[in-house]
């Protein structure tokens, strides 16, 4: 009897996941997700940074281009670009004197 009872209860036994693991899964994802979290964030600021400096080598070549057309720096507005750089994460200011782009991310 008693090994009909061992065969009925070890072979009707339904393989799975017990509530502890998935636990552990749920928080080995988390602290995954957590990093990938703040690396995203900051290789973002990373690339605002590198965005600016692009942005301010722009209009520094735009016044060497500008200078060399007219022999003088131009004015902001005068630059011979299509548009100005403008993002809403930094700005660009012109030094007419220096016919210069500075990048200024607050």
């Amino acid at each position: 009897m008693y090994q009909r009872l061992s065969k009925r209860v070890i072979g009707s036994r339904e393989e799975g996941f017990t509530l502890i693991e998935l636990l552990i899964v749920i928080v080995i994802l988390g602290i995954l997700a957590g990093i990938v979290v703040f690396a995203v964030g900051s290789a973002r600021s990373d690339s605002v940074s590198s965005a600016c400096k692009a942005d301010a080598k722009t209009v520094s070549t735009a016044a060497e281009a500008g200078k060399a057309k007219t022999g003088s720096y131009p004015a902001q507005g005068a630059l011979p670009l299509k548009s100005y750089p403008t993002s809403t994460n930094y700005s660009i200011t012109y030094d007419q004197t220096a016919g210069t782009g500075t990048c200024v991310i607050p």
